[in-house]
């Protein structure tokens, strides 16, 4: 049997994720974070009042069909046009969901089209029908500084003191709230915690479905968890301090298992403490690409998602 799988983040993490999950099953829906402001999903949404399509897209085509015709239009979504013009820095795949939303309306419909026709396996949702921006509060120094947008808050140096999405409390999207209730499992990260992570656990609805749904949940850590990785979005974190920050803003929250690549783990009881306190397992293993890129392999991703839902049905 098919295990239902709901995948939570945002940008190129989640991507990673999608094509590690669909190794392992067909039943899965992302949901995707709305708050990126910059590049051609900013100037978008700022002309069209649309969700940004940029993290949606790359969803999309990390689930494109693994046949020719999926393979082809995943390189087409992602083609990105170059000129001294007003096209220029676009995506295809934004423009065409850009037109689909500016046509329709409703975003489900114009994301499940574009699906349609990339034969893509399982999804794609955004977190909510609104879109958002994220503001950060940080301690840099003895000053505090507000900081707003996507990238912005992504990459801020400094200790987070608070997040916020703006509109506060945002709506969820009711589809995307059934799929978490409905799922066997579900991933959240990698990818920017401040931006791409956290944003779904501060939109409420969406926060009682995942609280609430019976199914198991995996939290997968990121690459570059070191003190010195400013201009990140670890930002000064260790693994185990970006657990504490899960923990704070969704303490009811309880994560089945945590995923760390090796190279990330400083202290190793520190980590495993912390991952208890969340209610879960630390996993640790190699699962990046090659020795020191921060992007997750999705073969090793995927041979360690099949093991532990494989183990979890003996058990």
């Amino acid at each position: 049997m098919q295990q239902k799988v709901v995948a939570l983040g945002g940008g190129h993490g989640l991507a990673a994720t999608l094509s590690a999950l669909r190794k392992v099953t067909t039943e899965i829906t992302a949901i995707v974070t709305v708050a990126d402001n910059g590049g051609s999903s900013g100037r978008l949404r700022e002309e069209f009042s649309i969700l940004p399509p940029g993290d949606l897209r790359m969803a999309l085509s990390a689930l494109c069909a693994d046949d020719e015709w999926g393979r082809s239009w995943a390189r087409i979504m992602q083609h990105r046009f170059t000129s001294d013009g007003v096209l220029n820095g676009h995506a295809v795949g934004n423009l065409l969901l850009a037109a689909l939303w500016d046509r329709d309306a409703d975003p489900v419909v114009g994301l499940d089209r574009v699906g349609s026709l990339l034969k893509v396996v399982g999804r794609v949702l955004p977190m909510s029908s609104l879109p958002l921006d994220i503001e950060g509060t940080f301690l840099v120094g003895d000053r505090e500084v507000i900081v707003r947008g996507q990238a912005e808050v992504a990459t801020s140096p400094g200790k987070l003191i608070s997040l916020r999405l703006i509109p506060d409390q945002p709506p969820a999207l009711a589809q995307s709230c059934l799929a978490i209730r409905q799922a066997d499992w579900i991933t959240m990260g990698p990818g920017s915690w401040f931006s791409s992570v956290l944003p779904h656990l501060l939109v409420p609805e969406q926060r009682k479905s995942l609280v609430e749904s019976a199914a198991r949940r995996i939290v997968i850590l990121n690459l570059d968890a070191t003190p010195d990785s400013h201009g990140s979005e670890y930002a000064g974190y260790t693994a185990e301090e970006h657990c504490e920050l899960f923990s704070r803003y969704a303490p009811e929250f309880q994560a089945d298992y945590v995923l760390a690549d090796t190279s990330v783990v400083s202290n190793m009881t520190a980590l495993e403490n912390q991952v208890k306190a969340m209610g879960g397992t630390l996993v640790v293993a190699d699962l990046r690409v090659a020795q020191g890129s921060v992007h997750h392999d999705p073969e090793k991703l995927a041979s360690v998602f099949g093991n532990i839902m494989a183990n979890s049905l003996i058990g």
